[in-house]
């Protein structure tokens, strides 16, 4: 089956984004001199962060392209459209991947040389929530959904350390949303956690604002 109408479509795509790229073009700065911009002549549009323990998927797209078409739209009409993007890094997940690889790689070896399980089962032989199952497709062990993720074998050790995937997966998210061709200024892009002490600083003063207005007590 010919596969050229496919290839000149990839090919006109490269071509654009190329384009984006050269000339910045959803790169945006607030405006120069004294003053605030007009709220009529301003646009910004986010999401909330994609949590990152693993790469963006098609319900990540599905979201994100309401913000695209909105911040394309906005620039058509001669807007300042700002699109920032962050990655979600905080919480337990990411932890607990990691040392759910580690126990594995303790257990069973590096690389790991698995023990059957019921196909319901987890590594510890407990029962799958179904939403989980969903996630990870029907891989149990950690390692095992790296190597689904694409994640080369020998680099697999490295995410017994949970701050290997604040270097690995954020970075993977940029690059297929480029592809996928995001109106984003990239030079806003972030990750949460403190790793990032300038989100972290601000999220910081966020709670203790509102620890001062008494609107919470820790």
């Amino acid at each position: 089956m010919s596969t050229q109408k496919r290839d000149e479509l990839l090919a006109i795509q490269a071509e654009t984004q190329k384009v984006w790229d050269d000339t910045a073009a959803f790169e945006v700065d607030a405006p120069a001199g004294e003053g605030l911009a007009k709220a009529d002549e301003t646009y910004m549009v986010t999401i909330p962060y994609p949590y990152m323990n693993g790469k963006l998927h098609l319900g990540h797209a599905f979201t994100i392209t309401k913000c695209e078409f909105a911040a394309g739209y906005q620039r058509l009409r001669g807007k300042k459209s700002f699109f920032p993007f962050g990655f979600h890094c905080t919480g337990m997940p990411i932890k607990a991947a990691a040392d759910k690889l580690k126990r594995e790689m303790e257990l069973y070896g590096t690389p790991p040389v698995f023990p059957s399980a019921a196909p319901d089962e987890d590594s510890q032989g407990k029962k799958v929530h179904a939403k989980i199952e969903a996630k990870t497709g029907n891989e149990k062990y950690q390692w095992n959904i790296l190597v689904q993720l694409g994640v080369p074998e020998e680099e697999i050790p490295s995410f017994a350390d949970e701050e290997t995937w604040l270097k690995y997966f954020p970075p993977k998210g940029i690059e297929h949303l480029k592809q996928f061709g995001c109106k984003v200024d990239w030079r806003r892009a972030f990750i949460t956690t403190s790793a990032n002490p300038f989100y972290d600083s601000f999220v910081r003063w966020q709670f203790e604002h509102l620890r001062e207005k008494n609107k919470i007590k820790f």
